[in-house]
């Protein structure tokens, strides 16, 4: 079992209050990411689930045990940190049942499980190296078989990813996958990429100055954010946000563009319409004509994929992603659609109005 619930969680610092009114229920089995902006207190929310800063207000419970005020070896949780923190001086083998030896399990116990959670990460080959002898991703291996070996009923990890270079960011975040899969263990993984968070969850703690903005799938996330924070960051490119106001007639004007008829909008909620939001890839583009019309001031070319960051004029700049474009490229003049379906509405706190 690895049920984590959080009832009005609040953690200040002094008079700098960290977490505000955390309410979340993180079920059994489920690979849930905390994300957000560096400050938005998901490194600290993940450190009063397992102990190591204290709660200032509100309850921590482990299915369904109130461990708010136990010590962190009791709570039966394995953390895996940014720094491997992996002894030097001893073998991988010796590294991964260090803590089962401190433990005062029996040499033959110790033996087993190190050699099962090394079969799971691919490490039986490594055992008798030590720590300078390893790669970065080996590493980071062993410091997970280390949390494996204790056969806790949650994972913790606080950007595990962060010290490897970018191929193998994917490969540990496949590995990752697939070892959620095999042992069906709750993880909470702490991130500040939004990649790593929509590749990886279950579900995504999206969170902004110490509050939970959304808490979702990766897909409701991008479709149907319920603010505009949550929609600027979840996306990469980020969604283009354009100014607008309400016509009075069920349509949403775009300051210096079209009018637009979202047709899952919410029309008594439309005159407080003040922002339309459409990402980058449902932008249509053509040489000929469209609602926009601006120049290419910048095109990423990628293969797959190219990035065009239009200038429109009354407006700014807007990003298009444009899939296996050949044509189009920096200084040329493109016309720009925004389809009313893709359009998101946003009113003058943030909050998304469309219903679907």
């Amino acid at each position: 079992m690895g049920e984590i619930v959080l009832q009005d969680v609040h953690k200040a610092f002094g008079d700098v209050t960290v977490v505000r009114d955390i309410n979340l229920r993180i079920a059994d089995g489920e690979f849930v990411v905390f994300v957000g902006p560096s400050g938005c207190g998901k490194s600290t929310l993940l450190r009063m689930i397992t102990g190591l800063e204290t709660v200032t207000n509100g309850r921590v419970l482990i299915d369904d045990e109130d461990v708010t005020e136990a010590k962190p070896s009791s709570r039966g949780l394995a953390m895996v940190f940014q720094s491997y923190a992996l002894f030097p001086h001893l073998t991988v083998r010796d590294n991964i049942g260090f803590g089962l030896r401190i433990a005062g399990l029996p040499r033959s116990e110790i033996a087993a499980k190190v050699a099962q959670a090394s079969s799971i990460l691919g490490l039986d080959k490594l055992l008798d190296r030590k720590p300078r002898e390893l790669s970065g991703g080996q590493q980071q291996r062993v410091a997970i078989g280390r949390a494996i070996v204790r056969e806790p009923s949650a994972f913790l990890f606080d950007e595990p990813l962060s010290n490897l270079d970018a191929a193998l960011r994917v490969q540990m975040r496949i590995e990752l996958i697939r070892l959620h899969r095999r042992l069906n263990t709750t993880m909470v993984f702490v991130t500040h990429d939004q990649v790593e968070a929509m590749t990886m969850a279950d579900r995504i703690v999206v969170l902004e100055g110490g509050h939970i903005q959304q808490f979702a799938t990766p897909i409701e996330l991008y479709d149907r954010p319920v603010n505009q924070f949550v929609a600027g960051f979840i996306g990469s490119p980020k969604m283009n946000f354009l100014e607008a106001k309400p016509t009075g007639d069920g349509r949403v004007q775009v300051n210096n563009g079209p009018a637009l008829a979202p047709h899952d909008a919410k029309t008594d909620r439309l005159a407080m319409a003040q922002t339309v939001g459409i990402r980058p890839e449902h932008i249509t583009y053509s040489h000929d004509s469209g609602d926009l019309t601006g120049t290419i001031v910048v095109e990423e070319q990628l293969g797959s994929d190219a990035f065009l960051y239009v200038d429109v004029e009354g407006i700014g700049m807007v990003t298009v992603r444009a899939v296996g474009e050949r044509d189009f490229h920096s200084d040329q003049t493109v016309h720009l659609t925004l389809p009313p379906d893709r359009c998101h509405v946003f009113d003058r706190e943030g909050l998304r109005i469309n219903t679907n």
